[in-house]
């Protein structure tokens, strides 16, 4: 069973835990070239801006965790597994009580329309998995993330693995050395997320 402990000492050193979605088995990822998003240079599309500007999705920090963690859980319609299982579920969820870990969330009316979760330690978020049930709500809360993160002078964006949706969000890679000086510096800050 994962531990809080071990979990957080794993970021320190540059790691995050996967399940394996054939036995739920979870393992430990230090991929050689790292996803993150520099928030200096984040630009929000047009979309966005639009959306963000209408006041289409009311956005807040921490409602429901629990609910956002089990969407992010949820098999996208292209796949049938999912690398969440109940044991990251429970860890990740006593992470958010001992306010480590936490989701942001758009809503429309009573509706959560979708959100993230993540990690954070220091001047560092660490970006968890992220959901929808209305088109675009999760870039608005990507959105709302980076400028939650730049106000509060978060320095680092761990994004992890790169993949087309990062990509067109602003990720960039960076091999493990560079990801490793950019943790070390961003631990050094003292940041209370909320």
């Amino acid at each position: 069973m994962l531990r809080l402990d071990e979990v957080v000492r794993a970021y320190l050193q540059g790691y995050f835990p996967m399940a394996n979605p054939e036995d739920g088995k979870v393992y430990w990822c230090q991929p050689h070239r790292r996803a993150i998003i520099p928030l200096d240079s984040y630009r929000a599309s047009r979309i966005v801006r639009s959306l963000v500007r209408k006041g289409t999705f009311d956005v807040c920090f921490n409602r429901n965790f629990e609910k956002v963690i089990r969407s992010c859980a949820t098999p996208r319609q292209e796949e049938s597994q999912t690398w969440i299982s109940e044991e990251i579920i429970a860890v990740y969820t006593e992470l958010h009580e001992e306010g480590l870990a936490h989701s942001v969330e758009c809503y429309c009316g009573n509706e959560l329309a979708g959100g993230l979760y993540g990690l954070a330690i220091g001047g560092a978020f660490f970006g968890e998995s992220m959901f929808y049930n209305i088109s675009n709500a999760s870039k608005v809360a990507f959105d709302s993330l980076v400028v939650h993160l730049k106000k509060k002078g978060y320095e680092l964006l761990d994004a992890q693995i790169m993949n087309p949706h990062l990509g067109r969000l602003g990720a960039v890679e960076v091999d493990h050395a560079e990801y490793m000086e950019l943790l070390r510096h961003a631990l050094r800050r003292k940041i209370h997320f909320i």
